[in-house]
């Protein structure tokens, strides 16, 4: 009907219901009309009810919400999307001719049977379709980063009847996080095409190095380092510390014959501020690469210790695993607050330790009994001064005492239903990176957490909060937020929702996992940076690029009530030792801005910014990047097999070889073949919420009135 297979109305309550008052309107309508003072025509009495009848039903249409749904099926030839990785590894001269064998593949996928039902993609930073008969002219293989996660785009997969994904690359991320997760949520299966040699090369590398992000100034800091080799097992290799040029510490090491070496050096910062710091290898004779012997980053040093106050509704196991994990932290200062009555609490000096507080987590807290002048202290501390908070919200936390402070909250509480449901965390794949969860980034530990008592009830993330976890119940994944983290306009909360996440600290203290230790210390530590710029904020999207890279920046403007700005000036002054150069920012609305430059000299580059209004300067903000000291796309020469073979066998896919040609077009045919041509297309229309629905009733009421005015009618 009217070209689609199935129109469906439904209602929010009873058709049954509907019926009785659309018909108790039809009656009354007819019997408010059935005598008239004068008396009119028949024909006028039956228009006014009719007109009467029919505002009424749309009146009590709207009240019961109708949504019109519509269904129809589409045709869609199924296709195979094939991904090229367009990084600059892809240029590594391994013998086994990369290039050259990924165009050769492109080209009998090209004039194959199944051409119709290719597109082409390249991937490095960001994924962008290509023309399949430009594809020489478009692939550079030129990029400075490789991202598997932005394959796994759901963007992707509109208006499009995906039946696989066609991956070709060496399999090395340099930039996001591993695309595994992600890649068995999206349910496509993933063919790999792997490109470059698997072996090992005679080298000696820094694969990782652990710091903190944030440390403070004169107090001692570890740094460690993870040292690889292949081949130079028995040998002796320096390894040092620097902060700019300067030598912090050294270190001679005897390459182990596992392969794996680890180094630690003690780091004291004597002023606070972001310093450079890089830990250095002596090169070897006969290295494969000595690009991965330099490994630069950057800290920042803050001037004090965090007062941390732990402030509890009643005393309960999370108030004590959190105090002790806090602790474990030495440049935190741990105080606690115990509620025992409406003003009372265990401890001291509540109103000091309230005031001093730079970070407050709020456990159960405010009750029903707290007492609204001790809630507004905290308060004030939160709405006036721009406190973080953590909040672990549950059926003892008083809502109606919450609400005074609902704006800064990282989520809206529309109902709590009083139960608890036992949940278990489950990890936005999105978020895998984000400094409070990336530490304990092993899905299994998180997968086997016990679970907790999840608060029941209708909680949603706003608009502009991250969710790091949903909740799993009975291993039913819901898209309910169990941690939500919110940093808007330079003021930061989290959300744990439930209680007993003490549970997650017993089920990983036996196998000596740092899990929950990690992620109450992470969620302090991300808290309590602030940003002293709140109104101006000026950074690039990396701070380390290769030479020729576009160096990004994007910038947030408000004034001082926190509304965005988007009428600003924003220029940005770059320098280098040898280099200047200028940059002027472009609006992209709501006080968001941002440039790009190519620099294509080597070097530590500084900037400065100023916003400036009506030609006068309003705001300034400076930063600090690299441009040169590594190019990440060379640094792993080996081709991630690993990678690449598990990202087939977890998604229902197969892994080749580039010459494995015939085999890969038998695959991507059978894919294309399991997938119908038919896609079912829904459409839903909610009628009630339609502005047009009222402003016809307003029409009817209005033509009523006129005509019973017309015929001289009370």
């Amino acid at each position: 009907m009217f070209g689609y297979d199935k129109i469906e109305v439904s209602l929010s309550f009873s058709w049954i219901i509907f019926i009785l008052l659309i018909l108790a309107a039809l009656a009354y309508s007819f019997f408010v009309y059935r005598f008239t003072l004068p008396p009119v025509s028949e024909i006028k009495r039956f228009t006014l009810a009719f007109l009467r009848f029919l505002a009424l039903s749309i009146l009590i249409l709207v009240f019961f919400e109708p949504v019109l749904s519509l269904e129809k099926k589409v045709k869609f030839e199924p296709l195979n999307i094939v991904f090229v990785d367009d990084s600059k590894s892809m240029k590594l001269n391994d013998g086994t001719q990369r290039i050259e064998k990924t165009l050769s593949l492109i080209d009998k996928l090209k004039s194959s049977d199944i051409k119709n039902n290719i597109l082409f993609y390249s991937f490095a930073s960001d994924v962008k379709q290509i023309d399949a008969n430009k594809i020489t002219d478009e692939l550079k293989f030129d990029k400075s980063s490789t991202n598997f996660s932005k394959i796994f785009n759901s963007d992707l997969l509109k208006d499009k009847n995906v039946a696989s994904f066609t991956i070709i690359s060496d399999g090395v991320i340099t930039e996001g996080s591993s695309p595994i997760y992600a890649a068995e949520k999206f349910g496509i299966p993933v063919i790999t095409i792997a490109i470059g040699d698997s072996s090992k090369k005679k080298d000696i590398a820094i694969r990782n190095v652990l710091f903190n992000e944030y440390v403070y100034a004169e107090t001692p800091t570890s740094i460690s380092a993870t040292i690889i080799n292949h081949g130079f097992a028995g040998q002796s290799v320096n390894a040092s510390l620097f902060e700019g040029n300067s030598l912090i510490e050294q270190q001679q090491i005897i390459l182990d014959e596992s392969g794996v070496n680890s180094v630690s050096f003690t780091y004291t910062a004597q002023q606070s501020g972001e310093k450079k710091l890089s830990v250095r290898l002596n090169n070897l004779n006969g290295e494969s690469s000595t690009a991965n012997n330099v490994y630069p980053f950057f800290l920042n040093v803050r001037s004090n210790k965090i007062k941390v106050l732990l402030l509890s509704g009643s005393p309960s196991p999370d108030l004590s695993f959190m105090k002790n994990a806090l602790q474990k932290e030495n440049n935190f200062q741990v105080n606690t607050l115990t509620q025992v009555s409406s003003s009372n609490f265990i401890e001291i000096n509540p109103n000091q330790k309230i005031d001093s507080a730079d970070v407050i987590f709020l456990l159960s807290f405010p009750t029903k009994e707290t007492s609204q002048e001790i809630f507004n202290r905290v308060k004030e501390k939160i709405l006036n001064k721009n406190t973080p908070f953590f909040l672990m919200l549950n059926n003892s936390t008083d809502i109606s005492k919450l609400s005074q402070i609902s704006n800064e909250l990282p989520v809206t509480i529309q109902t709590l239903r009083g139960d608890y449901l036992n949940a278990q965390p489950d990890l936005n794949s999105d978020e895998l990176n984000n400094p409070i969860i990336s530490t304990n980034i092993n899905l299994n530990d998180w997968n086997n957490l016990p679970p907790i008592l999840y608060t029941d009830g209708n909680i949603l993330a706003k608009t502009e909060s991250k969710v790091l976890s949903y909740t799993k119940i009975d291993n039913n994944r819901l898209k309910q937020p169990l941690i939500v983290s919110r940093n808007f306009a330079s003021k930061r909360s989290v959300c744990f929702v439930g209680k007993d996440f003490w549970k997650w600290k017993l089920q990983t203290a036996t196998k000596n996992i740092q899990l929950y230790d990690n992620l109450v210390i992470n969620i302090a530590k991300w808290l309590s940076i602030t940003d002293e710029q709140k109104q101006f904020n000026v950074k690039t999207l990396r701070k380390f690029y290769s030479a020729g890279d576009e160096v990004e920046f994007v910038a947030e403007l408000y004034d001082e009530s926190l509304n965005p700005i988007n009428d600003s000036e924003i220029n940005i002054n770059i320098k280098s030792a040898t280099d200047e150069a200028e940059l002027s920012l472009t609006s992209l609305g709501n006080g968001l801005y941002e440039g790009k430059i190519k620099l294509l000299k080597s070097g530590d580059y500084s900037y400065s910014a100023e916003a400036k209004l009506n030609g006068k300067l309003y705001k300034k903000e400076s930063g600090r990047f690299n441009v040169g000291d590594i190019d990440i796309e060379m640094i792993e020469t080996r081709m991630n097999y690993e990678l690449l073979n598990d990202l087939a066998l977890r998604t229902g896919g197969s892994l080749f070889f580039p010459d494995d040609t015939e085999l890969i077009i038998n695959k991507i045919r059978e894919s294309i073949s399991k997938v119908s041509d038919e896609k079912i297309v829904e459409s839903q229309f909610r009628l009630w919420s339609d502005e047009w629905m009222l402003v016809i009733v307003i029409l009817l009421f209005s033509l009523e009135w006129f005509i019973r005015k017309q015929s001289g009618m009370l």
